[in-house]
């Protein structure tokens, strides 16, 4: 006996329910605490405090001064950017540029990011920040009088660590807090990159989990993530199919027929 195709629309839906269920669970309850968290408390704005301002009485050197003293010991071939910062009261120009290495292996040149720190006032370049210092400097920027708990240096991340694709090196300093909250300061830049607590790092994972990214966490243009969205697409439409199929009556039969 051949089966209806009412059959074969159930059986595909019911499948493809079973398929993608969990996955649509997983992105209803990503949404939730997406639109449910405070943005603020994920990026832990309210831990932060504003970096110190610099008096208008100082007396700076020229930030070519500082290039110039740079390529004394360094190639310079373009500079990214120079910015006036404070370290631990001091001004401080971060000075971020490119160098091309030379390969000698295929004869090509290899373009290399460089960070160099040198006092504003009198030009003189200094190291990347020791542990002290990057522990004072994220004590600085936040609130509260924290109790360091932990201290790391940072020379690599992988692709699912909590500050991927950051400058690089860095000093991890976590304090004793109720968000476990992990400040990470670029020992070369001399700066506070991100803050990182237990929200965002939940948010995180639920943000893999939603665009099904389990390489990078950031990639939403991912194939498995297309396949599925088709795949959704086909069940939402067999589920209306399944419904308009399952909804048509039969004629009644005309007594007529019978005489």
């Amino acid at each position: 006996m051949a089966k209806s195709k009412h059959y074969y629309i159930r059986k595909t839906h019911r499948w493809l329910g079973v398929i993608l269920g969990i996955q649509f669970l997983l992105w209803t309850i990503g949404g939730l605490y997406f639109s449910w968290s405070n943005m603020d408390e994920v990026h832990g704005d309210f831990q932060k405090r504003n970096a110190p301002l610099l008096s208008s009485n100082i007396s700076l050197i020229s930030p070519t001064m500082v290039l110039d003293t740079i390529k004394k010991v360094h190639r310079i071939d373009s500079v990214v950017s120079i910015q006036l910062i404070e370290i631990l009261g001091k001004p401080f120009y971060q000075v971020r540029c490119i160098s091309a290495i030379h390969n000698h292996a295929n004869h090509e040149h290899d373009m290399q990011e460089m960070n160099h720190l040198a006092n504003a006032e009198t030009g003189q370049l200094r190291g990347p920040l020791t542990k002290e210092e990057a522990v004072e400097v994220a004590k600085m920027r936040f609130n509260g009088e924290p109790k360091v708990k932990l201290v790391e240096y940072l020379t690599g991340t992988n692709s699912h660590h909590e500050y991927r694709e950051n400058p690089l090196p860095a000093y991890a300093i976590t304090f004793e807090h109720p968000s476990k909250t992990t400040v990470y300061v670029a020992s070369e830049l001399g700066t506070v990159e991100k803050f990182r607590n237990n929200k965002w790092r939940v948010f995180d994972f639920l943000w893999m989990m939603h665009t099904m990214d389990y390489e990078s966490r950031d990639h939403i243009g991912n194939w498995l993530l297309r396949a599925f969205s088709i795949f959704g697409l086909v069940t939402v439409m067999s589920g209306f199919a399944l419904f308009f199929v399952s909804s048509k009556r039969p004629k009644p039969k005309n007594p007529g027929e019978h005489k």
